[in-house]
């Protein structure tokens, strides 16, 4: 014979499967993750060659994707790549100082940004025209060869 549920029971049976369900949760910074499933992923990001990945940077570009004079926008890396002068590549955050707008266009030797107007010198980012008063932020790359890695 079976009993009706009750509501112990049935908090109960609900914490229970709750418990149950963060079983393999990872603790924050700090802590010990409780799965076992991270140990391989962490063991892989200490190996050799994982670290040298990471100490690479992730490829952005060919050098001939960034035309000489002018630059080019990376919006899912939120950084801009120019060439000033043959072979001399410069990074900036794609950012703009004014209000965070993202900038989308190389064109005439500055960085522009749609939203309010603001032009930034392709050269060392700093501002050629406002509403923005700060330089767009040095953003780090290695150019090796023919390739150019975010850093």
């Amino acid at each position: 014979m079976t009993q009706p549920a009750t509501r112990r029971t049935v908090l109960a049976t609900g914490a229970g499967a709750l418990a149950l369900g963060c079983v393999g949760c990872g603790a924050e910074k700090g802590g010990e993750a409780a799965s076992a499933s991270s140990a391989p992923a962490s063991a892989a990001a200490s190996s050799p060659a994982a670290q040298e990945a990471a100490a690479d940077g992730k490829a952005l570009a060919r050098t001939s994707d960034i035309p000489e004079g002018g630059g080019k926008v990376f919006k899912e890396e939120k950084v801009v790549v120019t060439q000033p002068k043959k072979g001399d590549f410069k990074a900036f955050s794609a950012i703009c100082t004014h209000q965070g707008c993202t900038v989308n266009t190389v064109a005439d030797g500055t960085i522009d940004c749609p939203c309010h107007g603001s032009r930034f010198r392709i050269e060392d980012g700093s501002v050629a025209r406002g509403p923005a008063t700060r330089p767009l932020p040095k953003r780090s790359i290695k150019v090796d060869g023919k390739s150019i890695r975010l850093t």
